[in-house]
């Protein structure tokens, strides 16, 4: 390999896309074009970038599998930014580990494990990141493997496991020299120092960071979750996902506890309903007559002189955890949260209102960085972004170098 590419690819790795395209910007075989791909991958162009990477491929021979290998993976990183995840990635995989690249195949697979942390499928994700060793891949390759570390275990509420983990990927950001992944290591660490959750109890609120969340889980008292939808005391739990009406009845008779909430006040929260008639009155009662089933065994409703009134079986304090700040679009982030996709048509049912109401919804969301999608047409799904995207080195057309 001439010193010209070898320049670039130390550029690459050390951060400077800038100055790995004023060593190959002008050159066309398969390794420049595929140095130019990665460089304007990092840049932002990821049309550019694909098409680079497309043509390195297109330009390798027969024999260098390996280097076309690397050409998918990278593409299939582009396409994850782009939420578009790469089918040919466990195929690229596979020939990097058949021709002993486990460097770049570890690569690949924290590209894969970052994949199904973005579509909500933790056991997946847990399972092929324990198949990958950490110890030796180099500093900015441990890194993206700590951040994959900590990103589950957030989504698991297990934030000490987490900040450990962030501990080890800023010893080995810093150690790689590279601003951008030193910056989402930072990012991904305030996280876990900001505001999660308000915990509502007796009137009163505060917030709660992650750690907090998790601590709440252990708690005897009887919770309304607004981030999953549920209701539960430790073991037992209720879901309301697919019951907005009944889950918006909860929460607020559980906001009153110990007191009681007027019929009033219940239609306006469950139904919209400004001004309750007969109807409205008849259609709380057979809500309640739901909710009563849904929560028996944790809870009992029963009627007041004024309205309704939570009385816990069991829990001696009923509590609710919502959002930091509630908004107008609250219910729809609120079935995304748990990091499952839905297509828009599902959540529409889920919510007992039109699909274009929740499309709406779902692109202003968009344009707020609050949700994203993959997919196209009726393949479309949304869900709510796992983790911060952390920067990893992209692929090279030749090993990496060391350290």
């Amino acid at each position: 390999m001439d010193s010209l590419i070898t320049a670039a690819a130390l550029a690459l790795a050390g951060g400077d896309p800038l100055g790995a395209l004023d060593r190959v910007a002008l050159r066309e075989d398969p390794p420049a074009l595929a140095l130019r791909g990665i460089a304007m991958a990092q840049l932002g162009d990821l049309d550019r970038a694909k098409a680079l990477l497309r043509r390195a491929a297109r330009g390798f021979g027969p024999k260098e599998a390996v280097a076309r290998a690397r050409c998918v993976v990278a593409e299939a990183e582009i396409a994850l930014v782009s939420r578009w995840p790469a089918k040919a990635l466990d195929a690229a995989r596979a020939t990097l580990e058949k021709h002993g690249d486990r460097l770049n195949a570890a690569h690949a697979g924290h590209l894969k494990v970052r994949r199904l942390l973005l579509i909500g499928r933790l056991d997946e994700a847990e399972d092929v990141l324990g198949g990958l060793d950490p110890m030796p891949l180099p500093p900015a390759s441990r890194a993206a493997h700590e951040l994959a570390v900590a990103g589950i275990a957030m989504r698991r509420l297990k934030t000490k496991r987490a900040r450990r983990a962030l501990e080890w990927a800023r010893h080995a950001a810093r150690q790689a020299g590279i601003a951008g992944l030193i910056a989402e290591v930072d990012r991904a660490f305030l996280a876990l120092d900001t505001p999660a959750a308000r915990l509502i109890a007796a009137g009163e609120q505060r917030s709660l960071l992650l750690e907090d969340v998790e601590a709440l889980q252990a708690s005897p008292a009887l919770l309304v979750d607004s981030f999953r939808y549920v209701v539960r005391q430790q073991e037992k739990t209720v879901s309301l996902a697919t019951r907005p009406v009944l889950f918006a009845l909860a929460r607020t008779l559980a906001e009153a506890w110990p007191g009681d909430v007027s019929r009033a006040r219940l239609i306006a929260q469950a139904f919209g309903g400004r001004h309750a008639d007969e109807s409205h009155r008849a259609r709380l009662r057979v809500e309640i007559g739901r909710l009563r089933t849904e929560l028996r065994g944790l809870a009992d409703i029963g009627a007041t002189s004024q309205g309704f009134a939570l009385a816990p079986r069991q829990a001696r304090e009923v509590l609710v955890l919502a959002r930091p700040i509630e908004e107008r679009h609250a219910a729809v982030l609120a079935f995304l949260a748990d990091g499952e996709s839905w297509a828009s048509s599902a959540l529409a049912l889920a919510l007992g209102t039109g699909q274009r109401s929740v499309q709406r919804a779902l692109e202003q969301l968009g344009e707020a960085g609050k949700v994203q999608f993959f997919g196209h047409g009726r393949a479309r799904r949304w869900m709510t972004p796992p983790v911060a995207g952390f920067t990893t080195t992209l692929l090279l057309p030749a090993p990496l170098p060391s350290g």
